[in-house]
């Protein structure tokens, strides 16, 4: 189900409306006194606020910029110094700063302005109008809490605004503008759905307002806020998402899967908590709304009918490349090892491991694959919903606040650490022995393994010099979902080698257990051991979500962090300076954006933020 919009002018409030499909269409121009008198006023302004999430101010553009390149991930690559937020280069006029800071009001004085017009007409059935309150609730909450992590405190203006001239708002702390975050999500939760009767992420469940509590009480309790209190407040509302019988959340079996089910607009409930909602690919304007995800962001693609144009504006970091563990198959979905052809109907090219640390940090991300989208043609827009929150990132909050509450990790947050790590963890072939080369081989023999879980059985070919076997090696996996096709087992499974003209060659195989995927003693030995643990694992299943920056700044370790990228890209690609200049831009006033000069000049009550 999504939430399909039609816009609408409303005099004064200039509240853009949006609305699933209905059996009429409204009117080019609706006066406010004349309006929310129906139930299907109220769901047609509620789908005005929810648009705000796929406008190009925020998760339509601008956020897929922002968010997932600010840290350490990754880096924007285009072949001259560029400016904007995402190069540290850029000033309060920057536009990507200005639509987002006034993309978020605008949201917000959408959900004031439904909020107050919510119980014009009594006659609405009380339910509706509940749903769609702490609906309004949650959402006003979500966008300041977005500005919170990215401005700090701002100006809370909770009526919506009836006069041009109120303008001049003074900004609240960030502890004041957190505590209303927190006031709305919290009063939101008893009145919205559960996730299992809505069915679909793309609205406001209660398992989306529990998962978005536990992350803006981790973000409180970090740097700047540091209210170390609020920990207990994150155990709690994950708590209440992990034990939730009825939502009975889990993760998916298989990781890349979460990605494909995203891009081919498909949902997954049990996981993909709560999206921000695409549709279409831009040749008709009213029944449209989408994003740049995967055109900007994805493995490079000409245009082509299988798998759209994809810029790739972006690279990974070798330090990203580097952060999976040999069997952890999240490496080979999160990068590209792999061309997309220039006919649509012509097999992938198949790309080797990278030979250096420089040949890593230009790689690109693969999470998002537009080779997946339904909608055809594939233009430059997509229809790739957003993931906003997982059921991944759940555990991982709770198992990072119980370890500060209790000083040490406990046996449950360990668990939910492992359970991330074991759901994409390898059990396939790892390596081959050859044993005995045999003698008289004329051409390759043939190489088979015994069946695999589920039919999944390694493939592989061998390789022949004076006669004799001398390698056995893995097919590559041709759909590049994993690197080799390495099968499922639960026991190493039997080498047998056939034909070629010779005899006697013989080999023996490794797999990949589950059990590797289990924490070690020594990464669960203390607090910090664990902290660190948890750091790295948000980096691996989380990336290019938009959370990393806010990750690196509430754990105090930003600064250093981007030093480092930019020490090691001078090493690195050393021909393209600028690279490593766009981390070494990175000063203390970063830990916020400044507040857009078009607020500045007009409210006068506004303080900048400190260095801007």
């Amino acid at each position: 189900m999504k939430i399909k919009y039609y816009i609408v002018l409303f005099l004064l409030l200039s509240l853009g409306s949006c609305k699933k499909y209905l059996e009429t269409e409204p009117a080019d121009f609706i006066d406010p006194k004349d309006y929310y008198e129906t139930e299907e006023h109220l769901r047609f302004a509620r789908a005005g606020v929810y648009h705000i999430l796929g406008t190009s101010g925020l998760w339509g553009s601008n956020a897929n910029y922002l968010f997932a390149w600010q840290g350490d991930e990754g880096y924007y690559n285009r072949p001259t110094p560029p400016t904007g937020p995402m190069f540290y280069n850029y000033s309060t006029g920057d536009a990507y700063n200005n639509n987002l800071w006034s993309t978020l009001y605008n949201g917000i004085n959408r959900a004031n302005v439904v909020l107050a017009n919510l119980d014009k007409n009594p006659g609405i059935s009380q339910a509706v109008r509940d749903v769609i309150r702490g609906e309004m609730y949650f959402l006003r909450g979500y966008f300041y809490s977005v500005l919170a992590t990215n401005y700090g405190g701002v100006p809370l203006k909770l009526t919506a605004t009836s006069s041009i001239v109120e303008v001049d708002i003074a900004r609240s702390t960030l502890k004041e503008t957190y505590d209303q975050v927190v006031k709305d999500m919290e009063a939101a939760e008893p009145l919205v759905p559960g996730i299992t009767s809505l069915g679909y992420g793309g609205a406001i469940s209660k398992s989306a307002v529990r998962g978005m509590l536990a992350r803006v009480n981790l973000y409180m309790a970090g740097e700047p806020l540091k209210d170390k209190t609020r920990y207990t407040e994150v155990i709690k509302w994950s708590k209440k998402v992990i034990d939730d019988a009825e939502a009975a959340h889990a993760l998916n079996p298989s990781y890349s899967q979460i990605f494909i089910n995203l891009v081919a607009d498909k949902y997954d409930i049990k996981e993909s908590i709560w999206e921000a909602e695409f549709w279409g690919n831009g040749t008709d304007a009213s029944l449209n709304e989408t994003t740049n995800m995967g055109y900007i962001n994805g493995p490079s693609s000409v245009a082509s009918s299988a798998n759209g144009t994809a810029v790739a504006y972006f690279n990974i970091t070798s330090k990203f490349y580097n952060a999976f563990e040999p069997g952890d198959n999240r490496k080979w979905w999160s990068t590209v090892h792999f061309g997309y052809p220039a006919v649509a109907t012509s097999p992938k090219t198949m790309s080797a491991l990278p030979a250096n640390e420089g040949v890593k940090a230009q790689m690109k991300p693969g999470k998002w694959r537009r080779e997946f989208e339904v909608v055809a043609p594939k233009t430059t827009v997509t229809p790739t919903n957003v993931p906003l929150l997982r059921f991944a990132d759940i555990l991982l909050m709770y198992a990072e606040a119980d370890n500060e509450v209790n000083g040490t990790p406990s046996a449950t947050a360990i668990e939910y650490v492992n359970r991330v790590r074991k759901r994409s963890w390898s059990t396939g072939v790892k390596s081959v022995t050859v044993t005995n080369g045999g003698a008289g081989y004329t051409t390759a023999p043939t190489v088979t393994f015994s069946a695999g879980v589920g039919g999944a059985t390694a493939t592989g070919t061998a390789v022949i010099s004076g006669g004799r076997v001398t390698a056995i090696n893995l097919s590559r996996d041709l759909t590049a979902v994993l690197f080799n096709v390495e099968g499922k087992y639960t026991s190493v499974p039997t080498v047998t080698i056939t034909g070629g003209g010779g005899t006697g060659a013989t080999a023996t195989a490794a797999i990949n257990l589950l059990t590797d995927a289990e924490l070690t003693p020594a990464q669960t030995a203390s607090k910090a051991a664990f902290l660190e643990v948890i750091q790295n694992e948000r980096f691996r299943e989380l990336n290019y979500e938009g959370l990393r920056k806010a990750d690196l700044l509430r754990w105090g370790i930003f600064f250093p962090v981007m030093q480092d990228i930019a020490d090691r890209l001078a090493i690195e690609v050393p021909t393209t300076p600028f690279f490593s200049q766009i981390f070494r831009n990175v000063e203390r006033k970063h830990q916020f954006m400044p507040i857009p000069s078009s607020e500045t000049s007009t409210n006068q009550l506004m303080v900048q933020n400190p260095f801007w």
